[in-house]
C-alpha cells in the first residue's frame, strides 16, 4: 500500500510528528508532500497518483473532481474533525471512503478557553505590550473567575470539559444547546437568548453548519451586557465580523478573544485580531504534543485497518466504499 501523507513540512511537523509518521511508514510505503504550500486539487491528483490512500491535513480539500482522477485512491483519511472541505458525495460515487479523526484536542482547547477569561479579565497581554513597549502599563480593576456567569454555546466534549473547569473555579455555569439536554444540576442550560444577557463571558464552542452561520451577529451581540467579553474557540463561520467588530469599536461588549476567525486555514481575521480590545491567536487551540498526537496517531491506525480491508474507526461513508484492498 502506497500512502501519500499530505502535509505540509510545516505542518507535517506541528500536526503529524515523528513517531506517527514511523507508525505511518510501517504500515505502508509513504509519500510525503515537500513543497511549502498546500495541494490543489490539480497538485493532489499528481501527487496522488501512485498512492492508495490520502492522508490530509485541514488545509488539503477533498474535491468532487479529485476522486475520478485516481483510479488507484482507495480512502482519503483526514487528520482533522472537520471534513467539511471533503466532497464525501463524490468520494462515494467513486467508492472511495473517507475516515475523520476523533477529537482529541478537547482539553487544550478547554484550556486555551480558561487562560482567554483570564486575559480578557485581567489585561495580561495588553500590559505585557505595554511593558514591551517601554509605556507605563494603566492598572485596571479586573474581575475575577469566582462568582462571575460563563455561558458555553454547544454542550459538546470541549463544552462539558470547560464546565467542570469552571465548576471547580466557582462559576456559575450556563449552558445553550438544543440539541442536548443537561442533566447537571450545577448547570443551569438556557435559551441562547437568556445566556447571552447574563453571562459575563460568552464562551462559543457549537459546531459550525448551515445553521450556525453567523449565530453571533448584530442581534446576538446587543443582547450581551457592556461589561461581558465574547470567546470564539469553534469556527469563524458562527461569527458575523463586521457585527464584532463594531460592537467591539463601540464598546457594546468589553472585548473579545479568538483562535478562529474567517481568514485562510480558519485564522483569525487580521482587521478585527489588531483591535486593541481582541486577543488573538492563530488557530492554535489544539497545538498541544498530546492533542496532535492523539489525531495523528488515529490516522495510523485508520491505515492500518483499511490496509486489511476493515472499516476503522472514524468512516462516515462505510456502505459506499467499494474501492476496498
Amino acid at each position: 500500500m502506497k500512502v501519500l501523507l499530505a502535509h505540509t513540512p510545516e505542518m507535517r511537523r506541528n500536526y503529524y510528528g515523528d513517531r506517527s509518521l514511523n507508525g505511518l511508514r510501517a504500515a505502508a510505503e509513504v509519500i510525503l508532500h515537500e513543497k511549502d504550500e498546500p495541494l490543489d486539487a490539480a497538485g493532489l491528483v499528481r501527487a496522488a497518483k501512485d498512492a492508495d490512500i490520502i492522508v490530509a491535513d485541514r488545509m488539503t480539500e477533498g474535491r468532487g473532481e479529485i476522486f475520478a482522477q485516481l483510479p488507484r485512491l482507495r480512502a482519503f483519511v483526514r487528520c482533522a474533525v472537520d471534513i467539511r472541505n471533503v466532497d464525501v458525495d463524490a468520494a462515494s460515487r467513486a467508492g472511495v471512503l473517507v475516515t475523520r479523526a476523533g477529537p482529541g484536542f478537547v482539553q487544550a482547547v478547554a484550556e486555551l478557553a480558561l487562560g482567554f477569561m483570564v486575559d480578557l479579565s485581567r489585561g495580561v497581554s495588553r500590559t505585557t505590550a505595554d511593558y514591551q513597549a517601554g509605556r507605563k502599563p494603566e492598572a485596571r480593576m479586573g474581575r475575577q473567575l469566582a462568582g462571575s456567569r460563563i455561558g458555553i454555546i454547544g454542550y459538546g466534549s470541549i463544552g462539558r470539559y470547560l464546565a467542570e473547569i469552571a465548576k471547580v473555579l466557582r462559576m456559575e455555569v450556563l449552558v445553550s444547546d438544543p440539541f442536548v439536554t443537561v442533566s447537571d444540576a450545577a448547570i443551569r442550560q438556557v435559551g441562547l437568548d437568556e445566556l447571552l444577557a447574563a453571562s459575563d463571558y460568552v464562551v462559543c464552542l457549537a459546531i459550525a453548519n448551515e445553521q450556525t452561520e453567523n449565530l453571533i451577529g448584530e442581534a446576538a451581540l446587543a443582547r450581551m451586557q457592556k461589561h461581558a467579553v465574547f470567546i470564539n474557540l469553534s469556527r469563524g463561520n458562527l461569527v458575523d465580523e463586521a457585527a464584532l467588530a463594531g460592537a467591539l469599536r463601540e464598546g457594546r461588549i468589553a472585548g473579545a478573544a479568538m483562535d478562529v476567525g474567517r481568514a485562510p486555514d480558519q485564522m483569525p481575521t487580521p482587521d478585527l485580531a489588531k483591535l486593541p480590545n481582541v486577543i488573538a491567536t492563530p488557530h492554535v487551540g489544539g497545538l498541544t504534543p498530546q492533542a496532535i498526537e492523539y489525531q495523528s496517531l488515529e490516522t495510523v491506525r485508520q491505515v492500518e485497518a483499511i490496509a486489511r480491508g476493515e472499516i476503522p474507526q472514524g468512516a462516515v461513508n462505510a456502505d459506499r466504499w467499494t474501492r476496498r484492498p
